[in-house]
Protein backbone atom coordinates (compact mmCIF):
# COMPACT_ATOMS: atom_id res chain seq x y z
CA UNK A 1 0.00 0.00 0.00
CA UNK A 2 1.37 3.43 -0.91
CA UNK A 3 1.94 6.18 1.63
CA UNK A 4 -1.06 8.09 0.22
CA UNK A 5 -4.01 5.71 0.31
CA UNK A 6 -7.00 6.91 -1.73
CA UNK A 7 -9.26 4.00 -0.82
CA UNK A 8 -9.69 1.61 2.08
CA UNK A 9 -9.58 -1.89 0.53
CA UNK A 10 -12.30 -4.15 1.88
CA UNK A 11 -14.39 -1.38 3.41
CA UNK A 12 -18.10 -1.53 2.57
CA UNK A 13 -18.94 1.98 3.84
CA UNK A 14 -22.67 1.34 4.05
CA UNK A 15 -23.03 2.07 7.79
CA UNK A 16 -24.14 -1.53 8.44
CA UNK A 17 -21.20 -3.84 7.68
CA UNK A 18 -18.34 -3.81 10.19
CA UNK A 19 -15.41 -1.93 8.62
CA UNK A 20 -13.09 -2.08 11.64
CA UNK A 21 -10.68 -4.62 10.14
CA UNK A 22 -10.43 -2.81 6.80
CA UNK A 23 -9.72 0.54 8.49
CA UNK A 24 -7.17 -0.88 10.92
CA UNK A 25 -5.42 -2.81 8.12
CA UNK A 26 -5.13 0.39 6.08
CA UNK A 27 -3.55 2.15 9.06
CA UNK A 28 -1.15 -0.70 9.81
CA UNK A 29 -0.01 -1.23 6.21
CA UNK A 30 0.59 2.48 5.70
CA UNK A 31 2.67 2.54 8.90
CA UNK A 32 4.71 -0.45 7.73
CA UNK A 33 5.47 1.47 4.55
CA UNK A 34 7.05 4.26 6.59
CA UNK A 35 3.95 6.29 7.38
CA UNK A 36 1.72 8.63 5.44
CA UNK A 37 -1.94 9.50 5.03
CA UNK A 38 -4.83 7.06 5.19
CA UNK A 39 -7.64 8.73 3.27
CA UNK A 40 -11.22 7.83 4.13
CA UNK A 41 -13.49 8.64 1.17
CA UNK A 42 -17.12 9.72 1.53
CA UNK A 43 -19.26 6.96 3.00
CA UNK A 44 -20.51 5.64 6.32
CA UNK A 45 -18.03 3.35 8.08
CA UNK A 46 -19.19 1.29 11.05
CA UNK A 47 -16.19 0.69 13.29
CA UNK A 48 -14.97 -0.34 16.69
CA UNK A 49 -11.81 0.93 18.35
CA UNK A 50 -8.98 1.96 15.98
CA UNK A 51 -5.31 2.40 16.94
CA UNK A 52 -3.11 4.86 15.06
CA UNK A 53 0.61 4.29 14.50
CA UNK A 54 3.64 6.56 14.32
CA UNK A 55 3.70 9.03 11.42
CA UNK A 56 0.09 8.38 10.42
CA UNK A 57 -2.53 10.92 9.40
CA UNK A 58 -6.10 9.66 9.31
CA UNK A 59 -7.83 12.00 6.85
CA UNK A 60 -11.63 12.01 6.61
CA UNK A 61 -12.80 13.42 3.30
CA UNK A 62 -15.94 15.53 3.20
CA UNK A 63 -18.88 13.14 3.48
CA UNK A 64 -16.90 10.47 5.33
CA UNK A 65 -18.56 9.41 8.59
CA UNK A 66 -17.07 7.01 11.12
CA UNK A 67 -19.86 5.42 13.15
CA UNK A 68 -18.96 4.00 16.55
CA UNK A 69 -20.04 0.42 17.13
CA UNK A 70 -22.71 -0.21 19.77
CA UNK A 71 -21.05 -3.48 20.84
CA UNK A 72 -18.87 -3.01 23.97
CA UNK A 73 -16.73 -5.94 22.80
CA UNK A 74 -15.49 -3.74 19.95
CA UNK A 75 -13.74 -1.50 22.51
CA UNK A 76 -11.05 -3.60 24.26
CA UNK A 77 -10.54 -3.02 27.97
CA UNK A 78 -7.22 -1.25 28.56
CA UNK A 79 -5.49 0.48 31.46
CA UNK A 80 -5.69 4.24 31.11
CA UNK A 81 -6.08 7.39 33.17
CA UNK A 82 -9.73 8.29 33.54
CA UNK A 83 -10.94 11.07 35.83
CA UNK A 84 -7.50 11.39 37.37
CA UNK A 85 -6.55 7.82 38.20
CA UNK A 86 -5.33 4.76 36.33
CA UNK A 87 -7.97 2.10 35.92
CA UNK A 88 -9.39 -0.34 33.40
CA UNK A 89 -11.50 1.42 30.80
CA UNK A 90 -12.85 0.71 27.35
CA UNK A 91 -10.40 1.82 24.65
CA UNK A 92 -11.29 5.02 22.75
CA UNK A 93 -12.83 4.91 19.32
CA UNK A 94 -9.56 6.35 17.94
CA UNK A 95 -6.38 6.44 19.99
CA UNK A 96 -2.97 5.06 20.79
CA UNK A 97 -0.15 5.21 23.32
CA UNK A 98 3.48 6.23 22.97
CA UNK A 99 3.05 7.60 19.45
CA UNK A 100 4.77 10.37 17.51
CA UNK A 101 3.50 12.50 14.65
CA UNK A 102 -0.16 11.42 14.57
CA UNK A 103 -3.07 13.38 13.14
CA UNK A 104 -6.79 13.18 12.50
CA UNK A 105 -7.78 15.67 9.83
CA UNK A 106 -10.39 16.52 7.20
CA UNK A 107 -13.96 17.68 6.83
CA UNK A 108 -15.54 14.37 7.77
CA UNK A 109 -17.41 13.36 10.93
CA UNK A 110 -16.71 10.97 13.79
CA UNK A 111 -20.02 9.94 15.36
CA UNK A 112 -19.60 7.98 18.58
CA UNK A 113 -23.32 7.08 18.69
CA UNK A 114 -23.11 7.30 22.46
CA UNK A 115 -26.78 6.90 23.42
CA UNK A 116 -26.53 3.22 24.49
CA UNK A 117 -23.44 4.03 26.56
CA UNK A 118 -25.22 6.94 28.24
CA UNK A 119 -28.17 4.68 29.05
CA UNK A 120 -25.94 2.00 30.60
CA UNK A 121 -24.11 4.67 32.59
CA UNK A 122 -27.36 6.02 34.00
CA UNK A 123 -28.55 2.50 34.82
CA UNK A 124 -25.26 1.68 36.57
CA UNK A 125 -24.72 -1.46 34.49
CA UNK A 126 -21.25 -0.66 33.12
CA UNK A 127 -18.38 -2.80 34.36
CA UNK A 128 -15.77 -0.35 33.06
CA UNK A 129 -15.81 3.38 32.16
CA UNK A 130 -17.09 4.29 28.73
CA UNK A 131 -14.80 4.83 25.73
CA UNK A 132 -13.70 8.31 24.85
CA UNK A 133 -14.05 9.36 21.23
CA UNK A 134 -10.39 10.36 20.64
CA UNK A 135 -7.65 9.81 23.22
CA UNK A 136 -3.89 9.59 22.82
CA UNK A 137 -1.53 8.90 25.74
CA UNK A 138 2.19 9.61 26.17
CA UNK A 139 2.40 10.85 22.58
CA UNK A 140 4.25 13.70 20.86
CA UNK A 141 3.13 15.95 18.00
CA UNK A 142 -0.61 15.28 18.03
CA UNK A 143 -2.95 17.10 15.64
CA UNK A 144 -6.74 17.08 15.35
CA UNK A 145 -7.84 19.45 12.58
CA UNK A 146 -11.10 20.26 10.85
CA UNK A 147 -13.28 17.29 11.76
CA UNK A 148 -16.73 17.22 13.34
CA UNK A 149 -16.98 15.05 16.47
CA UNK A 150 -20.40 14.19 17.81
CA UNK A 151 -22.28 11.91 20.24
CA UNK A 152 -19.19 10.85 22.17
CA UNK A 153 -19.80 8.06 24.70
CA UNK A 154 -17.75 10.05 27.27
CA UNK A 155 -15.08 12.77 26.97
CA UNK A 156 -14.66 13.72 23.32
CA UNK A 157 -10.97 14.64 22.78
CA UNK A 158 -8.68 13.64 25.66
CA UNK A 159 -4.89 13.73 25.24
CA UNK A 160 -3.13 12.33 28.32
CA UNK A 161 0.52 13.11 29.11
CA UNK A 162 1.11 14.31 25.56
CA UNK A 163 3.43 17.03 24.33
CA UNK A 164 2.86 19.45 21.46
CA UNK A 165 -0.87 19.01 20.95
CA UNK A 166 -2.92 21.04 18.47
CA UNK A 167 -6.72 20.91 18.23
CA UNK A 168 -7.97 23.38 15.64
CA UNK A 169 -11.04 24.12 13.51
CA UNK A 170 -12.92 21.27 15.19
CA UNK A 171 -16.69 21.20 15.78
CA UNK A 172 -17.86 19.18 18.78
CA UNK A 173 -21.55 18.60 19.47
CA UNK A 174 -22.99 16.33 22.14
CA UNK A 175 -26.56 16.49 23.51
CA UNK A 176 -27.06 18.77 26.49
CA UNK A 177 -28.23 15.87 28.66
CA UNK A 178 -25.43 13.46 27.70
CA UNK A 179 -23.36 12.60 30.82
CA UNK A 180 -19.65 13.50 31.04
CA UNK A 181 -19.35 14.36 27.36
CA UNK A 182 -16.73 17.09 27.84
CA UNK A 183 -15.38 18.63 24.66
CA UNK A 184 -11.57 18.86 24.91
CA UNK A 185 -9.74 17.69 28.06
CA UNK A 186 -5.94 17.93 28.00
CA UNK A 187 -4.71 15.90 30.98
CA UNK A 188 -1.11 16.43 32.20
CA UNK A 189 -0.17 17.72 28.74
CA UNK A 190 2.50 20.24 27.76
CA UNK A 191 2.42 22.78 24.93
CA UNK A 192 -1.23 22.63 23.92
CA UNK A 193 -2.96 24.87 21.38
CA UNK A 194 -6.75 24.82 21.06
CA UNK A 195 -8.02 27.29 18.47
CA UNK A 196 -10.93 28.15 16.19
CA UNK A 197 -13.20 25.44 17.59
CA UNK A 198 -16.95 25.37 18.25
CA UNK A 199 -17.97 23.25 21.24
CA UNK A 200 -21.53 22.49 22.38
CA UNK A 201 -21.63 19.59 24.84
CA UNK A 202 -23.26 17.95 27.86
CA UNK A 203 -20.49 18.80 30.33
CA UNK A 204 -17.50 21.17 30.35
CA UNK A 205 -16.47 22.53 26.96
CA UNK A 206 -12.71 22.64 27.64
CA UNK A 207 -11.13 21.32 30.84
CA UNK A 208 -7.50 21.22 31.96
CA UNK A 209 -6.58 18.39 34.35
CA UNK A 210 -3.48 16.84 35.96
CA UNK A 211 -4.51 13.81 38.04
CA UNK A 212 -5.73 13.28 41.60
CA UNK A 213 -4.18 12.65 44.99
CA UNK A 214 -4.70 8.87 45.00
CA UNK A 215 -2.56 8.42 41.89
CA UNK A 216 1.08 7.38 42.33
CA UNK A 217 3.04 10.69 42.45
CA UNK A 218 5.48 9.33 39.87
CA UNK A 219 2.63 9.12 37.37
CA UNK A 220 1.42 12.67 37.86
CA UNK A 221 2.49 15.51 35.64
CA UNK A 222 1.55 19.15 35.14
CA UNK A 223 -0.77 20.53 32.51
CA UNK A 224 1.16 23.55 31.31
CA UNK A 225 1.75 25.83 28.38
CA UNK A 226 -1.86 25.91 27.16
CA UNK A 227 -3.26 28.49 24.71
CA UNK A 228 -7.03 28.53 24.06
CA UNK A 229 -7.98 31.08 21.39
CA UNK A 230 -10.75 32.06 18.99
CA UNK A 231 -13.26 29.47 20.19
CA UNK A 232 -17.03 29.56 20.68
CA UNK A 233 -18.60 27.55 23.50
CA UNK A 234 -22.30 26.85 23.90
CA UNK A 235 -24.19 25.28 26.79
CA UNK A 236 -22.23 22.80 28.87
CA UNK A 237 -21.31 23.08 32.54
CA UNK A 238 -18.38 25.42 31.94
CA UNK A 239 -16.74 27.30 29.10
CA UNK A 240 -13.10 26.85 30.12
CA UNK A 241 -12.52 24.89 33.33
CA UNK A 242 -9.44 24.04 35.37
CA UNK A 243 -9.92 21.04 37.65
CA UNK A 244 -10.99 19.45 39.69
CA UNK A 245 -8.20 16.91 39.07
CA UNK A 246 -5.21 19.21 39.69
CA UNK A 247 -2.82 17.23 41.89
CA UNK A 248 -0.07 17.44 39.25
CA UNK A 249 -0.39 21.26 38.90
CA UNK A 250 -1.83 23.46 36.13
CA UNK A 251 0.15 26.50 35.03
CA UNK A 252 0.86 28.94 32.21
CA UNK A 253 -2.60 29.10 30.63
CA UNK A 254 -3.89 31.74 28.19
CA UNK A 255 -7.58 32.03 27.24
CA UNK A 256 -8.29 34.71 24.64
CA UNK A 257 -10.76 35.87 21.98
CA UNK A 258 -13.56 33.48 22.91
CA UNK A 259 -17.36 33.64 23.09
CA UNK A 260 -19.40 31.71 25.69
CA UNK A 261 -23.17 31.37 25.23
CA UNK A 262 -25.43 29.58 27.72
CA UNK A 263 -22.69 27.77 29.64
CA UNK A 264 -23.43 27.25 33.33
CA UNK A 265 -20.11 28.83 34.34
CA UNK A 266 -17.79 30.89 32.21
CA UNK A 267 -14.18 30.57 33.38
CA UNK A 268 -14.13 28.10 36.24
CA UNK A 269 -11.40 26.89 38.61
CA UNK A 270 -12.38 24.08 40.97
CA UNK A 271 -10.40 22.03 43.51
CA UNK A 272 -10.56 21.00 47.16
CA UNK A 273 -8.64 19.99 50.27
CA UNK A 274 -6.80 16.72 49.92
CA UNK A 275 -6.21 17.25 46.23
CA UNK A 276 -3.10 19.42 46.58
CA UNK A 277 -1.44 20.84 43.50
CA UNK A 278 -0.89 24.41 42.36
CA UNK A 279 -2.94 26.37 39.81
CA UNK A 280 -0.98 29.44 38.76
CA UNK A 281 -0.35 31.97 36.02
CA UNK A 282 -3.71 31.93 34.26
CA UNK A 283 -4.65 34.79 31.90
CA UNK A 284 -8.07 35.34 30.32
CA UNK A 285 -8.79 38.27 28.00
CA UNK A 286 -11.02 39.50 25.16
CA UNK A 287 -13.97 37.30 26.06
CA UNK A 288 -17.70 37.83 25.59
CA UNK A 289 -20.26 35.84 27.60
CA UNK A 290 -24.03 35.78 27.41
CA UNK A 291 -26.67 33.90 29.42
CA UNK A 292 -24.08 32.34 31.74
CA UNK A 293 -25.15 31.37 35.27
CA UNK A 294 -21.91 32.64 36.88
CA UNK A 295 -19.23 34.20 34.64
CA UNK A 296 -16.28 33.66 37.01
CA UNK A 297 -15.82 31.04 39.72
CA UNK A 298 -12.87 29.89 41.80
CA UNK A 299 -14.00 27.25 44.27
CA UNK A 300 -11.67 25.50 46.72
CA UNK A 301 -14.57 23.62 48.32
CA UNK A 302 -15.60 21.62 45.24
CA UNK A 303 -17.61 18.68 46.61
CA UNK A 304 -18.45 16.48 43.63
CA UNK A 305 -18.25 12.90 44.96
CA UNK A 306 -17.28 14.37 48.35
CA UNK A 307 -20.57 15.86 49.51
CA UNK A 308 -20.68 15.94 53.29
CA UNK A 309 -16.98 15.11 53.65
CA UNK A 310 -15.84 16.92 56.82
CA UNK A 311 -12.39 17.78 55.48
CA UNK A 312 -13.73 19.22 52.25
CA UNK A 313 -16.68 21.08 53.77
CA UNK A 314 -15.05 22.64 56.87
CA UNK A 315 -15.17 26.44 56.56
CA UNK A 316 -12.69 26.87 59.41
CA UNK A 317 -8.91 26.75 58.99
CA UNK A 318 -7.19 23.38 58.68
CA UNK A 319 -3.46 22.59 58.89
CA UNK A 320 -1.57 23.24 55.67
CA UNK A 321 -0.05 20.07 54.18
CA UNK A 322 0.66 18.43 50.81
CA UNK A 323 -3.06 18.07 50.24
CA UNK A 324 -3.73 21.81 50.51
CA UNK A 325 -4.53 23.23 47.04
CA UNK A 326 -3.10 26.59 45.96
CA UNK A 327 -4.46 29.06 43.41
CA UNK A 328 -2.43 32.15 42.56
CA UNK A 329 -1.65 34.73 39.89
CA UNK A 330 -4.89 34.77 37.90
CA UNK A 331 -5.76 37.66 35.57
CA UNK A 332 -9.04 38.54 33.84
CA UNK A 333 -9.18 41.46 31.41
CA UNK A 334 -11.38 43.00 28.72
CA UNK A 335 -14.35 40.73 29.37
CA UNK A 336 -18.07 41.42 28.98
CA UNK A 337 -20.76 39.18 30.47
CA UNK A 338 -24.43 39.97 29.87
CA UNK A 339 -27.56 38.28 31.23
CA UNK A 340 -25.76 36.50 34.07
CA UNK A 341 -28.08 34.70 36.49
CA UNK A 342 -26.83 33.57 39.90
CA UNK A 343 -23.93 35.93 40.64
CA UNK A 344 -21.48 38.19 38.85
CA UNK A 345 -18.56 36.20 40.30
CA UNK A 346 -18.04 33.63 43.03
CA UNK A 347 -14.52 33.28 44.43
CA UNK A 348 -14.03 31.27 47.63
CA UNK A 349 -10.58 30.33 48.94
CA UNK A 350 -9.59 28.41 52.04
CA UNK A 351 -8.97 30.27 55.30
CA UNK A 352 -5.63 28.47 55.69
CA UNK A 353 -4.70 29.02 52.03
CA UNK A 354 -6.43 32.06 50.51
CA UNK A 355 -6.51 32.50 46.75
CA UNK A 356 -3.59 34.81 45.96
CA UNK A 357 -2.96 37.63 43.51
CA UNK A 358 -6.14 37.84 41.43
CA UNK A 359 -6.85 40.84 39.20
CA UNK A 360 -9.84 41.93 37.14
CA UNK A 361 -9.50 44.85 34.72
CA UNK A 362 -11.99 46.29 32.22
CA UNK A 363 -14.65 43.75 33.13
CA UNK A 364 -18.38 44.50 32.82
CA UNK A 365 -21.04 42.13 34.16
CA UNK A 366 -24.75 42.73 33.65
CA UNK A 367 -27.24 40.56 35.51
CA UNK A 368 -30.31 39.22 33.68
CA UNK A 369 -33.63 40.87 34.39
CA UNK A 370 -35.34 37.47 34.43
CA UNK A 371 -32.49 35.67 36.18
CA UNK A 372 -32.89 32.16 37.51
CA UNK A 373 -31.85 31.25 41.06
CA UNK A 374 -29.40 28.53 42.01
CA UNK A 375 -26.32 27.54 43.96
CA UNK A 376 -23.30 29.31 42.41
CA UNK A 377 -20.86 26.39 42.83
CA UNK A 378 -20.74 22.77 43.99
CA UNK A 379 -19.90 23.11 47.68
CA UNK A 380 -21.52 22.18 50.98
CA UNK A 381 -23.50 24.81 52.84
CA UNK A 382 -24.11 27.26 50.00
CA UNK A 383 -27.44 29.00 49.66
CA UNK A 384 -29.03 29.72 46.27
CA UNK A 385 -28.25 33.08 44.72
CA UNK A 386 -30.13 35.18 42.19
CA UNK A 387 -28.80 38.39 40.63
CA UNK A 388 -26.10 38.54 43.30
CA UNK A 389 -23.06 40.73 42.84
CA UNK A 390 -19.35 40.01 42.90
CA UNK A 391 -18.73 37.66 45.85
CA UNK A 392 -15.21 36.96 47.12
CA UNK A 393 -14.01 35.35 50.35
CA UNK A 394 -10.56 34.32 51.58
CA UNK A 395 -8.41 36.13 49.01
CA UNK A 396 -5.08 37.92 49.30
CA UNK A 397 -4.18 40.72 46.90
CA UNK A 398 -7.44 41.07 44.98
CA UNK A 399 -7.28 43.96 42.52
CA UNK A 400 -10.37 45.37 40.78
CA UNK A 401 -9.69 47.96 38.08
CA UNK A 402 -12.61 49.33 36.06
CA UNK A 403 -14.92 46.47 37.05
CA UNK A 404 -18.63 47.18 36.63
CA UNK A 405 -21.52 45.14 38.02
CA UNK A 406 -25.05 46.22 37.14
CA UNK A 407 -28.58 44.89 37.44
CA UNK A 408 -27.78 43.07 40.68
CA UNK A 409 -29.94 42.86 43.79
CA UNK A 410 -28.10 44.21 46.82
CA UNK A 411 -24.48 45.27 47.00
CA UNK A 412 -22.48 44.99 43.77
CA UNK A 413 -19.36 43.78 45.63
CA UNK A 414 -19.41 41.52 48.70
CA UNK A 415 -15.83 40.98 49.91
CA UNK A 416 -15.14 39.01 53.08
CA UNK A 417 -11.72 38.20 54.51
CA UNK A 418 -10.15 39.82 51.46
CA UNK A 419 -6.98 41.92 51.45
Amino acid sequence: MSAATDLVPGAVADGVADDTRALQTAIDETARGGGGTVRIPAGRYLTGSLTLRDDITLHLEAGAVLLGSHDPADYPVIEARWEGRHQLTHAPLIGGRGLRNVAITGRGTIDGRGAPWWARHRAGTLEHPRPRLISFAESTNVLVDGITATNSPAWTINPVRCQNVTVTRVTITNPADSPNTDGINPDSCRDVRISDCHIDVGDDCITLKSGIETEDPSRRGPCEGVAITNCTMAHGHGGVVIGSETSGDVRDVVIANCVFTGTERGIRIKTRRGRGGVIEDVRASNIVMRDVLVPFTINLYYNSRAKGDALVADKGPRPVDDGTPRVRRVRYGDITARDAHYAAAFLWGLPEMPIEDVAFSDVAIVMAANARAGVPEYADGLEPMRRAGFFARNLRRLRLDRVEVSGQDGEPFVLRDVS
